[in-house]
């Protein structure tokens, strides 16, 4: 049996090799980057308290390109039609140009305006080879069984709004310790799952990597976290999420492919519109940094920084089955039964720690009340007898 006749195997030797992969290259790119001081430095709005090296992208990148190129190497690709093939290339490419986008903000401090321009431009170039919503298939409004096929201009501009607002929204999700990259690997596997019920191997091949490289870099990334993935590394996972949800259905786009991901990714997308929002009616620029992001509100309600992040992924993981239900992904009631029971089972838990932490903290402080009571009254008695 060749490896290129076993499209689930391959799947998984690349999820293997990208896992593997990027936990070795991390702690390297840690290294580096305390001995030539590309660190974070700590202010009110970050989590940390020491400077923290913010290059991990480069080895969720390495992770992933690798892993595809050593499949490649190998004939894993074998079963691709040369058109598949080369958007397998495409999302590759426009993954490392968003990634160079990134990596020159966490070097050099850039704007979000040129950011922004050069987002658009790579976009641009990635929907002229292929990788673009083309068509959209709403089978509840019309009978017929073929898409509806967007004039180019139309396209574009679809194409261009999907590939940079996923990718803002995962980055502006990386504010506490392993959230992006858990959540970003969570869609992934969901983006697996789908893909191949859908038949869409190249598809199931970027995911796999993908959602490899995010689990490697988790490793190092979890609360407490030893290195960040900086905006390289966010901008590299929200536009890899973008990409490989456009490249994957044969045709129904908005029925399958962009569902899932809008669904999993409800909760960072809805953040980023309502953090907007709120910036603009504060008269700031949408840009403005602050602590308005849904991680710090979860933070100032009392939960903890694990539980702030292990709360989203939990709502995460419930939304990818509920987004495999509508694809029809194969024992998707079983996976959504499931994902129901953990997050129903993580709010109780959570919940129960939280009253019991407020217990605690309400008797710690009855008890230093009557400490001072009884302070003052041992202070009166001594000045009586005085």
């Amino acid at each position: 049996m060749t490896l290129a006749s076993t499209p689930l195997a391959v799947a998984v030797g690349i999820f293997v090799t990208s896992t593997l992969i990027t936990t070795v290259i991390a702690p390297v790119v840690r290294r580096l980057g305390l001995r030539h001081g590309f660190t974070d430095t700590p202010d009110a709005r970050k989590q940390h308290n020491v400077p923290m090296v913010r290059l991990g992208g480069i080895a969720m990148v390495l992770g992933f390109c690798l892993a595809l190129g050593l499949t490649w190497l190998f004939g894993g690709f074998g079963m691709l039609t040369p058109a598949r093939d080369q958007l397998i290339w495409t999302t590759l490419a426009g993954s490392l140009c968003f990634f160079v986008i990134g990596l020159a903000d966490d070097l050099f401090s850039l704007s979000p305006w040129p950011r922004l321009a050069g987002q658009v431009a790579v976009a641009v170039v990635v929907w002229s080879q292929g990788v673009q919503i083309g068509a959209i298939d709403l089978p509840w409004l019309s009978s017929s069984a073929d898409a509806l096929i967007l004039p180019d201009v139309i396209s574009l501009l679809a194409t261009v709004v999907w590939l940079v607002g996923i990718t803002n929204a995962i980055n502006w999700l990386d504010g506490l310790d392993g959230l992006a990259a858990g959540v970003a690997g969570i869609a992934a596997i969901g983006l697996v799952s789908v893909s191949f019920s859908l038949h869409q191997v190249a598809a199931a091949f970027l995911a796999a990597s993908l959602a490899g490289c995010c689990l490697g870099f988790l490793r190092h990334n979890f609360n407490p976290a030893r290195i960040f993935m900086g905006d390289g590394g966010s901008y590299f996972l929200g536009f890899s999420l973008a990409a490989i949800s456009i490249v994957g259905p044969a045709k129904g786009i908005t029925t399958v492919s962009l569902l899932l991901p809008l669904l999993i990714l409800s909760l960072p997308l809805a953040d980023m519109s309502a953090v907007i929002m709120g910036r603009l009616r504060s008269g700031r620029s949408p840009f403005y940094p602050d602590r308005r992001h849904l991680h710090h509100r979860l933070l100032r309600a009392g939960f903890s920084h694990r539980r702030t992040v292990l709360l989203i992924y939990v709502f995460t993981q419930w939304l990818a089955s509920i987004a495999m239900v509508v694809a029809n992904v194969e024992m998707r009631f079983l996976w959504l039964a499931l994902a129901t029971a953990i997050l129903v089972g993580t709010v109780m838990v959570m919940q129960r720690h939280r009253q019991s932490e407020i217990v605690f903290e309400t008797s710690d402080s009855d008890k230093d009340i009557q400490d001072t009571r009884d302070e003052r009254a041992q202070s009166c008695c001594s000045e009586s007898r005085g």
